[in-house]
């Protein structure tokens, strides 16, 4: 935090206060609270990140669209579902207009408005969306690339809360496949993948084929985040901070 913090009053300084280069400083700050449950303290930095760039780089650019993401996220995180919508909305049609209807940026819109409907319940408007995140990210990155792994237990993991184990299933093994191909077998995303799929299995009542998935993906967290072991993200739902 104190990095952050002195990153930004040099921005300030040097920049100004309506800078992008401040902007991105507050959304990091802001992101930062939010990671750490701190959200009354993120919510205004947020705002601010965003009032800045739509001043200084107008209300269709994808940086400021990167902030009506990021501001729609801590929204969702309070369960402010009505705040959340139209930020992601509008986030969704900068990328669609900025990059195109086929680009990554438009499939991760695209993914997190999902998120959003999902946790409204609104499971028929979540699912073609989830669809449509996954075959642009094939179509424009490859069968093999992560953010494919990403779609694919993001898929999963809406059927799995719908019951629908068998859905689930071959969509969890394609994206631990994936990722043992991509980042290697003892990746942290890796054993996000290990530890979803072992989920189903013990969901499943399928113990035998739940605990060694579920000792690996413990054994590549202890290894690689220690005392935080259970620290782990299922989904990809942010933009990267900083853009």
């Amino acid at each position: 935090m104190p990095l952050y913090e002195r990153s930004l009053a040099i921005n300030e300084k040097a920049f100004g206060a309506w800078h992008d280069r401040t902007a991105t400083s507050l959304n990091n700050i802001a992101e930062l609270h939010r990671l750490m449950g701190n959200y009354e303290r993120a919510l205004p930095l947020f705002l601010r990140a965003l009032a800045v760039r739509e001043r200084a780089l107008g209300p269709d650019h994808p940086r400021t669209g990167s902030s009506l993401n990021n501001l729609a996220q801590l929204y969702r995180s309070t369960g402010a579902y009505n705040r959340a919508m139209p930020l992601y909305e509008r986030s969704l049609a900068i990328d669609e207009k900025a990059s195109g209807a086929e680009h990554p940026d438009t499939a991760k819109s695209l993914n997190n408005l999902a998120l959003l409907y999902e946790a409204m319940g609104a499971y028929d408007r979540a699912l073609p969306l989830y669809e449509r995140s996954l075959a642009i990210n094939e179509k424009a990155l490859g069968a093999g690339h992560d953010r494919t792994a990403t779609a694919l237990n993001n898929i999963a993991e809406f059927y799995r809360a719908m019951g629908d184990h068998a859905r689930a299933l071959p969509l969890y093994e394609r994206s631990l496949a994936i990722r043992e191909s991509a980042l290697g077998a003892d990746h942290p995303r890796t054993s996000t993948s290990l530890n979803n799929l072992g989920e189903l299995y013990r969901t499943m009542r399928a113990y035998d084929k739940a605990l060694p998935l579920l000792q690996r993906a413990l054994a590549i967290d202890e290894r690689t985040l220690g005392a935080c072991a259970t620290c782990r993200s299922r989904r990809w739902s942010m933009k990267a901070t900083g853009t």
